[in-house]
């Protein structure tokens, strides 16, 4: 009886990885998602219409596509309960708040509330990076602060164990 792999285990054929792993596809999918989530508060368009529209427009071979449908469709099931959650910690009314950051903080509130698998910090960071990008000059500064006050409530236990 002859061995091929001479007494060793056969190698498993890997498959294509999306470029960055599954940081990166997440990464990309809170971006598209931020924005589609400030297409629906802006023009008030179907979820279903805006995430068609996404999944056209942009090359989702490197995105979470799962994720970007979970978040898009997320935030807005639970609107209400999430506005609530850091509307006392603004420092104006929700209807002022900027709606690139509105969307960044409803955002960030679903992933907090939701996600607890992805810890709390990154969730903060994430955000800041998304408003960075998308949001007015200080506006970083702006999502940070909520969310740095939003986090001790929603993820007091986890909050807690990082800072002892």
């Amino acid at each position: 009886m002859s061995n091929d792999t001479n007494g060793q285990k056969p190698q498993k054929a890997k498959g294509p990885k999306a470029p960055g792993g599954k940081t990166q596809a997440r990464r990309q999918a809170r971006s598209l998602a931020m924005q589609a989530l400030y297409s629906w508060h802006m023009a008030g368009q179907s979820l279903n219409e805006i995430e068609a529209q996404f999944r056209v427009d942009n090359d989702f071979s490197a995105v979470d596509g799962a994720y970007f449908h979970e978040i898009l469709h997320g935030v807005p099931r639970q609107k209400s309960e999430i506005d609530g959650a850091f509307e006392s910690l603004l420092d104006r009314p929700l209807d002022e708040i900027d709606p690139v950051e509105l969307s960044i903080l409803r955002l960030s509130t679903y992933e907090l509330k939701n996600r607890v698998d992805i810890p709390y910090r990154v969730v903060i960071n994430e955000g800041i990076e998304l408003a960075k990008v998308f949001g007015a000059t200080d506006g970083h500064k702006f999502v940070n602060g909520v969310l740095d006050k939003l986090a001790p409530s929603l993820r007091a236990a986890e909050v807690s164990a990082y800072k002892r």
